[in-house]
């Protein structure tokens, strides 16, 4: 759940519009500490953080000047991440389904490549030997998260190298001559389950006395967090203490010590926004009574893509008598937030806080319906301060041609022809 007060929400809905993306850097700080202090210090640890799940440069920066190193998925964040003054080596290009041209582009870019296909791994082997290191993604085949929409490491995820396939990977590496220097495994989100995680962990650490060049071991995240209120969390402090013992235990027998990695994106920034919407109206129908607000899936698509649930709040009116609403937006497609949520009652002109919506909500956002984009806000030492401005109309009209091929053309009409007939 949301940690700052939401008394101020209504005046920086006045101040930058609605609806409106609010951050808290402190919040971001605190769970960054929180997981670097979780870990033996004598361990050489490193965080990277997920950028899709939150990729406003604002917020890579602040990351940055915390320790972090970088996690990018695409071209372009690894492209946001050094905009943001992260060093190449700090940043691991860990991409799913790309062309090789795009990991050409990484390499000379110089960041590090994480590589989870055979196919691949084979063409980066042909065009780069041994010159360029390499990381490499191996699929668990391990359930650790609680969400299969959101579980990458289960035998049917289409992300990494099977454990089943090492022998084949072997022989690419040994075939090839490349230099492995990391591994690397993510089994997905919403982890609660520790000992399932260990589990993976354990076999990638197995796996890792077959690679005598490593640098690194990285175990990629799914920490999980608090949507409900008083929901479980991943016990962070728990886990690394677990994780500490077990990878001392592992660079002993390695015989030399190793980096360990870790990726957290929502554990970073989920708790760390809020979303502001304003209620258009209220409408009462034979079921339920609608809550109806200033945006849709458009903004804030997680509850119709995953299932997501997001504590809902009235921040105007937070005294008022508690009523059963489902809140809806105004999308052309069904985009309900939440069936039949409690919350203080609901007038037109309220104000309604969206919790959890630091991670993967803005970076999801779409202009469908030929809406344009929220404004986004963080608050440093308590006080707002712009990072995103609000998008307008011509800004939906960047990119776009406008030919001339469909103007409508200058007709002469049967009276205007009679005329200079006569």
């Amino acid at each position: 759940m949301t940690r700052f007060p939401l008394h101020n929400a209504p005046q920086w809905v006045e101040e930058f519009g609605s609806p409106l993306y609010v951050y808290d850097a402190q919040t971001i700080s605190a769970q960054y500490q929180r997981i670097a202090n979780a870990f033996d210090p004598n361990i050489s640890l490193g965080i990277h953080y997920a950028c899709k799940a939150l990729n406003n440069i604002n917020v890579l920066k602040l990351l940055r000047s915390l320790g972090a190193g970088l996690d990018a998925v695409s071209i372009g964040e690894v492209r946001l991440g050094l905009r943001a003054g992260f060093a190449p080596e700090e940043i691991l290009f860990s991409p799913n389904g790309v062309g090789m041209q795009e990991i050409r582009e990484a390499a000379q870019l110089g960041v590090q490549i994480n590589i989870d296909n055979l196919e691949t791994l084979e063409e980066f082997a042909n065009e780069f030997g041994n010159s360029v290191p390499v990381c490499v993604r191996i699929n668990p085949h391990i359930m650790a998260g609680g969400n299969a929409k959101i579980s990458v490491g289960h035998i049917d995820s289409k992300f990494g190298i099977s454990i089943h396939q090492v022998r084949h990977l072997h022989r690419i590496v040994n075939t090839m001559g490349l230099h492995v220097h990391g591994l690397h495994m993510h089994t997905g989100s919403d982890i609660l389950d520790i000992d399932a995680f260990m589990r993976g962990a354990t076999l990638l650490m197995d796996l890792a006395h077959d690679f005598k060049e490593l640098s690194y071991i990285d175990f990629g995240s799914g920490f999980k967090v608090g949507y409900r209120p008083d929901e479980n969390t991943t016990d962070i402090e728990q886990f690394g203490a677990k994780m500490s013992e077990r990878f001392r235990d592992f660079c002993m027998e390695y015989g030399r010590d190793l980096k360990l990695i870790f990726e957290p994106g929502k554990f970073l920034v989920s708790e760390s926004g809020i979303f502001l919407t304003t209620v258009n109206s209220t409408k009462t129908t034979p079921s339920t009574v609608f809550a109806q607000v200033n945006s849709g899936f458009n903004h804030f698509p997680r509850p119709m893509l995953y299932d997501a649930y997001h504590h809902i709040e009235n921040v105007t009116n937070p005294d008022g008598e508690p009523r059963i609403y489902t809140v809806v937006g105004y999308i052309c497609e069904t985009d309900t937030f939440g069936y039949d949520l409690k919350i203080a009652e609901v007038r037109n002109g309220d104000v309604l806080a969206f919790h959890n919506a630091g991670a993967y909500c803005s970076t999801m956002a779409s202009n469908y319906n030929s809406r344009v984009r929220p404004a986004e806000v963080m608050l440093i030492n308590g006080q707002p301060q712009l990072i995103k401005a609000r998008e307008e109309f011509e800004d939906l009209m960047h990119g776009q041609i406008e030919l001339d091929a469909f103007e409508p053309k200058n007709e002469t009409t049967l009276e205007e022809l009679m005329m200079t007939e006569g």
